[in-house]
């Protein structure tokens, strides 16, 4: 049914609020909802005023570091008419949240966001019906001031007084507009992060911290590589350890439980040594990676293909660009609670999964509990943006509950269990060509990128499961490769089809479904890498062509928004002198989401290859801005972190299996390295929000990747820019 929410006198002045539906043909889908609306229809799947004069918001996405929490509070209290401090947010909840499926690929604004103002204004508008048959005048002439409505004559009554328990429990219509930016008094300010005190003043806030009654703690002993094959191990000898309640093994998986931490962390020691293991070469060479990768069946797909009338090509170029693998590296190491009744007819899990919907799916098909039976709920933990270990704990920690039914067990990953058995961002090779016309403009373009697989989160297929440990069990559950996602999001060639306005371009996705060591998504997807090398040979065409890098690029866009974010990045540059070399990247994220361009200062020592980022500037265009402060964060720890998979991230292995097994063998960019960063945001608060979180990592990619071109002379078109590979280059 399709619904408009009007309003309509009800005699002797009093006036109501009136649902009108229309019918729609038998067999006819419902009307399409916006954002996350759609899939969660009942309104009081979103929002509940009770009675003490508070406003609980339930929302599917979770708070990673990202701030989104703060922002979905912040569109709520905006569409409700109340102040920020009587919202109280539940997130990922499989029994008290809508399924908004996975908190990823910068959509919270865009898809939970929408859903909850479009819920708020329908919520407010029904409360306000409620409030006019009450006070016996129209709905349009009363005033609401944090929950509290006035009529003109100063007659009142609060959300708190006409709500009934069953007043929301309706399906939504947005059918009620949201209030026009011009109206907003929370949406658009800084409002403090829910998250942040806990944090900075050593609050129990992640998972990590939980402490229930009984809790016993648990660890994992992983098989030394992905073959590895268990040939026999000692568990009596483990069992008899101090501490040691049980012992797990189901195929190649082990764990143990103890009652405290560090008697866990021993088992687990002494469990890797009375285990022995065949472990086969399986992994490729990594000094053929790329080659080894090219050489390997793929499933080829167009995502886009244009032949447009334009002068000949009188010159044509052609480069390879690569980057290899790198890791979350997330600062705190995957972990889970978990508790199995103990009539074992119930599990409850808290995870820092960014998806609770899809982890329970997979949870109950590889433990055989009914789905009613589980329930997943989010906790934090310092560090993910993609998908980690964090799923893969859940399911380690429901393992060892349930062999100590009654009591919790927190399992936490050891830091070489989550460097070596995490999945990591794909390494990808991308392969381009353009021919430039006598003026100096790109009439021909081709791209070509080789990538494994970018998501492959808990997927609810019908069989198999994409959690790890249920690949080592006795009776193992078969991985679950994912289709390509279709453009303009997109995965391996995500950001593969340039915003740049050329006639004839054709782009190639090679997708590798074989993946030689584990992959899955990672903030960007193949964003990162493409637009590295998009915007590495835009530079060296513009410079080719005799022109300026930023002139070229403005020659080949029409769109206005583009042009905008290109030339107020150049000025914000211009802004601060400086001697060192600099380079610039651009790109909208996706090509459907936020805007991003940055200038990057780059510094380069010849003599030892070292290269660092002194500063960035940026500009952002995100739509309407919710929260200045949490987009600014966002765009700026992009920045960081992107700079420094750029400089330093690299997984190393060998043919036995991954060496990276702690912060020596795979460093990251350190407090004194970190650039200083301006950044400008475009405000357009009549524009939709655009998902800004994955944003700025590749422009700056390219920025930093261009000024070392500036720097050396000629591009180095592998990643990362370790002062090793950087040498190496220069000689």
């Amino acid at each position: 049914m399709q619904g408009m929410i009007t309003r309509r006198g009800l005699g002797a002045g009093a006036a109501g609020l009136t649902l009108l539906f229309s019918l729609a043909p038998a067999g006819a889908q419902p009307r399409r909802l916006p954002g996350s609306l759609d899939t969660n229809r009942r309104l009081d799947a979103w929002l509940r005023i009770d009675p003490a004069g508070t406003v609980t918001v339930c929302t599917g996405k979770v708070e990673i570091g990202q701030g989104a929490v703060t922002a979905l509070m912040q569109i709520a209290a905006e569409e409700l008419d109340v102040s920020p401090a009587r919202i109280r947010m539940i997130s990922g909840d499989t029994a008290r949240t809508p399924d908004e499926g996975f908190t990823a690929g910068s959509q919270s604004m865009e898809y939970g966001g929408i859903a909850l103002r479009y819920a708020g204004a329908e919520a407010r508008a029904i409360l306000l019906g409620l409030a006019a048959e009450r006070l016996g005048v129209p709905a349009a002439s009363l005033t609401v001031e944090d929950g509290s409505i006035r009529t003109p004559g100063g007659a009142g009554t609060t959300y708190w007084a006409v709500a009934e328990a069953n007043s929301l429990a309706r399906e939504a219509t947005a059918s009620v507009a949201p209030k026009p930016p011009g109206q907003y008094r929370i949406v658009g300010t800084s409002h403090p992060r829910l998250d942040i005190p806990a944090k900075v003043t050593g609050g129990a806030i992640y998972v990590q911290d939980m402490r229930l009654p009984g809790m016993l703690f648990g660890r994992i002993a992983r098989p030394p590589s992905y073959q590895a094959k268990l040939v026999s191990v000692d568990l009596d000898a483990v069992r008899a350890l101090p501490g040691v309640v049980a012992v797990v093994r189901d195929g190649r998986f082990l764990g143990v439980v103890a009652e405290r931490e560090e008697q866990a962390i021993k088992a687990r020691k002494a469990l890797r040594e009375a285990a022995r293991w065949e472990v086969p070469a399986a992994l490729p060479d990594p000094a053929r990676l790329h080659e080894t990768l090219r050489g390997l069946k793929t499933d080829d797909t167009v995502p886009s293909e244009k032949k447009g009338e334009a002068p000949p090509a009188v010159r044509r170029f052609a480069a390879t660009y690569t980057k290899r693998y790198f890791a979350h590296a997330s600062i705190g190491p995957s972990a889970a609670v978990a508790l199995h009744a103990a009539d074992g007819a119930s599990l409850q899990v808290w995870s820092h999964s960014q998806g609770v919907f899809p982890l329970k799916r997979d949870l109950v098909r590889v433990l055989k509990l009914p789905e009613a039976a589980v329930t997943v709920t989010h906790a934090q933990n310092a560090g993910c943006y993609g998908h980690n270990g964090a799923d893969d704990a859940a399911l380690d920690a429901a393992l060892l509950a349930r062999a100590v039914p009654g009591r919790p067990v927190k399992l936490q990953w050891m830091r070489d269990d989550e460097f070596q058995w995490e999945p990591y961002n794909p390494a990808m090779e991308m392969h381009l060509a353009a021919g430039l016309s006598a003026e100096g403009r790109i009439v021909e373009w081709t791209h070509e990128v080789w990538s494994n697989h970018h998501n492959n989160r808990p997927l609810n297929p019908k069989e198999g499961s994409n959690l790890l440990a249920s690949w080592h069990l006795a009776e193992p559950h078969p991985m679950v490769y994912p289709r390509a996602l279709p453009q303009p999001n997109g995965a391996g060639d995500r950001n593969a089809v340039p915003l740049y306005d050329f006639p004839n371009q054709r782009i190639v996705h090679h997708l590798i479904p074989e993946m030689p060591v584990r992959t899955s998504a990672l903030r960007t997807l193949g964003a990162y890498a493409n637009v590295f090398a998009l915007e590495s040979f835009m530079e060296e065409l513009a410079a080719a062509a005799g022109a300026d890098p930023v002139e070229f690029r403005l020659r080949h866009l029409k769109d206005p928004r583009a042009r905008a974010v290109i030339e107020a990045a150049a000025k914000l540059a211009a802004e601060d002198a400086g001697e060192l070399p600099r380079g610039f990247g651009f790109a909208k994220y996706k090509n459907v989401a936020a805007y991003v361009a940055c200038v990057a200062e780059v510094s380069l020592d010849r003599a030892t290859g070292a290269v660092r980022v002194p500063r960035v500037w940026a500009a952002v265009d995100a739509g309407q801005v919710i929260t200045p402060d949490g987009l600014r964060n966002q765009i700026e720890g992009g920045i960081i972190q992107a700079t420094s998979w750029t400089l330093k991230e690299d997984v190393l292995f060998d043919p036995q299996g991954i060496l990276s097994k702690d912060w020596g063998d795979y460093p990251i960019l350190t407090f004194p390295e970190v650039p200083k960063i301006r950044t400008v945001l475009l405000n357009r608060p009549e524009e939709p929000p655009l998902g800004a979180g994955e944003a700025s990592q590749a422009p700056v990619c390219a920025a930093i990747a261009n000024g070392l071109t500036r720097a050396i002379g000629r591009p180095i078109r592998a990643l990362p820019y370790t002062a090793e590979r950087v040498k190496a280059a220069l000689a």
